[in-house]
């Protein structure tokens, strides 16, 4: 049967810093700065944290069902290496605040960043099973960066926004090729989160580890899939990206057995590559969500016909990943369209540097585990009177004896 992404929708935030500006102002290397190929990151405030951008990227998608395909949702999964809590899961909030039926399935997973993957493909086999004929299922993969990397040469690619993907057995956005996927995993401790305010790890270990993984999990998917040629089968390919600069040499590496001219490799990298780098370049790693944002970028940006094959890699420290493929149409980039996700990203606020670490020290003081608490917009009064009052966002207030309570902006 056919199952895959009926509807798909980001939610980055209001505000981005530029991120060469924070290579001047933090005194970074500029050769480096163009290894990363990144130009915007987005930013977070006190009153936004994963809950309220998982339940703005998915309510855009939710209020445009009718009542009964709104109650056909029946298994709500999120995907976040940003949880709040040991044991209720963020799902939870997200299913509370998006009004769904209580005959409903929550629950979370947590594999670093290919955990929306894990998230989507748990979905899509419960369409596929059709042990619930005609459900549907509610992906948000949402992730915000931990503050303690700043002045340090991670903080400008740590993006923060959510993926919410409604996914069903009417896939308008991206129809999964069933069955069609190859999987490579092994532990290594390239990043992690050890502790509520930390994010740490071996870049260099990092980076070996994802090419390691996208050159067998495509071998995995070559031997699953007979006749697969990566020039030839894919209309496009989309990465996971921690910053677009790892994606070019993780293509560069793919192509290598081709023996190709670097001229090649490079056309090839701008054609099939460079669309799913849109709005990743604009945003930073979005973590679960990043390769989804990369699915985005190219359905909304590249020129597509009637039938495109994409081929996607998913990567997540620790390790696990996945190559696997699906179709998008020309139809696909015309109702993702009606999301602005684009325009939404363009209208977003620049923040200076000061005003960035301004936020930081803020949302320094919101660090795991917080019992009670209240939200004080008067400390970023201009911003939130410009970019959140009267837009029904969902906001946090305050913490209550560990129980977070949120309102529409």
């Amino acid at each position: 049967m056919r199952v895959g992404i009926e509807a798909i929708n980001f939610y980055g935030g209001v505000a981005y810093v530029n991120i060469r500006d924070m290579f001047e102002q933090r005194g970074l290397d500029l050769e480096r700065f163009e290894n990363l190929m990144m130009e915007k990151k987005s930013v977070g405030f006190p009153c936004e944290d994963p809950v309220t951008i998982g339940v703005n990227a998915a309510k855009a998608i939710v209020d445009q069902l009718t009542a009964e395909e709104k109650n056909s949702i029946e298994l709500v999964i999120t995907s976040s290496e940003s949880g709040l809590d040991f044991g209720k899961s963020l799902s939870t909030y997200i299913h509370d605040y998006l009004g769904l039926s209580r005959h409903c399935r929550l629950f979370e997973v947590k594999q670093a960043c290919y955990g929306g993957t894990a998230a989507f493909q748990m979905a899509a086999c419960f369409v596929a099973s059709q042990a619930s004929p005609g459900a549907k299922a509610l992906v948000i993969a949402t992730d915000v960066p931990r503050i303690a990397a700043k002045n340090t040469y991670a903080e400008p690619s740590q993006g923060f926004g959510a993926i919410a993907m409604l996914v069903s057995d009417k896939p308008e956005i991206f129809e999964l090729d069933w069955g069609a996927s190859g999987q490579y995993s092994f532990e290594v401790m390239d990043t992690c989160r050890p502790l509520p305010e930390i994010e740490t790890g071996d870049p260099d270990l990092s980076l070996l580890s994802y090419l390691e993984c996208l050159e067998n999990s495509y071998e995995a998917y070559q031997k699953k899939v007979e006749g697969t040629h990566l020039q030839n089968t894919f209309d496009y390919l989309v990465f996971h990206t921690p910053f677009a600069g790892m994606v070019k040499g993780g293509h560069r590496k793919l192509m290598r057995p081709a023996k190709l001219s670097p001229d090649i490799i490079e056309t090839d990298f701008q054609r099939r590559v460079v669309p799913s780098l849109r709005y990743c370049t604009q945003v930073g790693n979005v973590y679960s969500a990043t390769v989804y944002l990369a699915l985005c970028g190219m359905i909304d940006t590249a020129d597509l016909g009637e039938f495109n094959r994409v081929g996607i890699f998913s990567y997540g420290s620790g390790c696990a990943s996945e190559f696997y493929s699906g179709v998008v149409t020309s139809q696909s980039q015309a109702k993702l369209r009606n999301m602005r996700i684009g325009s939404r990203l363009a209208e977003r606020r620049e923040l200076n540097m000061q005003e960035y670490d301004h936020m930081l020290d803020l949302n320094m003081e919101w660090t795991f585990g917080i019992q009670n608490k209240e939200v004080d917009v008067s400390r970023f009064a201009d911003i939130y009177a410009q970019y959140f009052e009267g837009r029904k966002l969902l906001v946090l207030k305050r913490v209550n004896n560990f129980h977070r309570e949120y309102d529409w902006s």
